[in-house]
């Protein structure tokens, strides 16, 4: 019998079972991971980047916990010896129909006690020489790291205060019992006080075989990216962001310095026919018929049809891909492209074709469920666990209430 079981080994649930651990060091907490190896999908799969919560509605968890996220995010890689750098970036204005835009992006910062500063074309270069804008915003605080490292970080961590961890191990069904639920699993039978599911891409269906019926449904978005040639990587100091389409949920393609000094561009935004599928040709007919017989996703595309037109247009062609990068740096043509990773993000959309905008996490009877954790999760994971951890009941509650309960039933 284990205190608390979760389901799913990305960062969110590493992350989890540290604090809940740090908590309650006599806990016996086992996290499952389907895969082979921790982390795999959007842990590893993204752009690095510790965000500032500078787009966030304020007083959302996103923008609360990405703010708070950013300090603890460095705090750990200081303690742990894991790369980063905070380097800020810089959001621009290409063309004077965008400053307005630029203005309420400035007004939200202030709202999220973010630290900006308002630059002109001539400051905006001083940073970035080849960036064309006609204004711009630095954000100070933004960093860069590698959350794969972070990931390993974590284990590291758990494996030495004897958390259990076990990879391969996929999540059948959980069925509620008197002292908690029973979890059928590729590798047998689990029993756990409490579940905790934070299972990224599939969440909907994890927290559905345990009973609960989530208000969203996951549809996956595949984000492409390319990588600059070496010889072209002077072109980008830091990152370089557009200003966000408010008429597009994403963010736009931009440009990224990771941790290695490589640039990344990208991502883009297209519609993936695989909840893992990281390549134009992946496809999984059940992952496809779930997103095609959702009502939510047609609702979602019309809606937004024209962006969604541009998207597979960028995806299915690099010259129009380094088109939205000249917009930003004009000098970058398509031969200084080489096509890297994919990721794919796990976006919770609603049956009326309304994206959930914020973290979802929602609690049943000795069972927590993360239903939306999309970017800036990575940079917000370890404050993401702290607001689990006080969703969830301490070891001695959860011991106390089953000692009545068996108490009770024995009278």
């Amino acid at each position: 019998m284990y205190d608390y079981v979760i389901v799913g080994g990305g960062i969110v649930g590493l992350a989890t079972a540290s604090v809940l651990t740090a908590r309650s060091p006599r806990a016996r907490i086992l996290v499952l991971e389907k895969e082979t190896k921790f982390a795999q999908h959007q842990s590893a799969h993204n752009s690095g980047v510790i965000h500032s919560g500078i787009y966030y509605k304020p007083g959302s968890l996103k923008a609360t916990l990405a703010q708070s996220g950013n300090s603890s995010m460095r705090e750990f890689c200081e303690r742990h010896g894991v790369a980063f750098k905070i380097c800020g970036k810089i959001i621009v204005a290409t063309e004077d129909r965008e400053l307005p835009l630029l203005d309420a992006l400035y007004q939200r910062a202030i709202e999220n006690n973010v630290p900006v500063t308002k630059l002109t074309r001539e400051q905006v270069n001083e940073y970035e020489p080849h960036v064309a804008c006609v204004a711009g915003v630095r954000v100070h605080s933004t960093g860069i790291t590698n959350y794969s490292d972070v990931c390993r970080a974590l284990t590291c961590d758990l494996q030495r205060t004897g958390v259990e961890l076990r990879v391969a191990t996929e999540m059948l069904q959980s069925v509620p019992t008197g002292q908690g639920y029973q979890l059928e699993t590729t590798s047998g039978s689990v029993r756990t006080r409490f579940l905790i599911t934070c299972a990224g891409l599939h969440s909907d269906r994890v927290s559905t075989r345990s009973g609960w019926r989530p208000e969203a449904r996951i549809i996956p978005f595949r984000g492409e990216f390319y990588e600059l040639k070496q010889e072209r990587c002077h072109l980008v100091n830091g990152l370089i962001y557009p200003v966000p389409n408010p008429n597009f949920p994403f963010l736009g393609v931009h440009l990224t310095r990771m941790i290695d000094s490589s640039v990344h561009a990208g991502p883009n935004a297209v519609l993936a026919l695989q909840r893992e599928g990281y390549s134009r040709t992946s496809f999984a007919f059940k992952d496809t018929l779930d997103t095609l017989t959702y009502p939510g996703f047609w609702k979602l595309a019309a809606r937004y049809c024209r962006e969604g037109l541009e998207e597979i247009l960028r995806s299915a062609s690099k010259a129009l891909f380094a088109r939205s990068l000249q917009r930003l740096v004009p000098e970058i043509e398509s031969d200084d492209l080489v096509p890297i990773h994919a990721g794919v993000r796990a976006q919770a959309l609603m049956a009326d074709g309304s994206l959930v905008d914020d973290f979802l996490i929602q609690q049943g009877k000795r069972s927590l469920f993360v239903l939306n954790a999309p970017s800036p999760a990575a940079t917000a994971s370890l404050e993401i666990a702290k607001h689990i951890a006080a969703m969830v009941p301490e070891l001695e509650s959860i011991t106390v209430a089953m000692a009545a309960k068996v108490s009770l039933s024995t009278a």
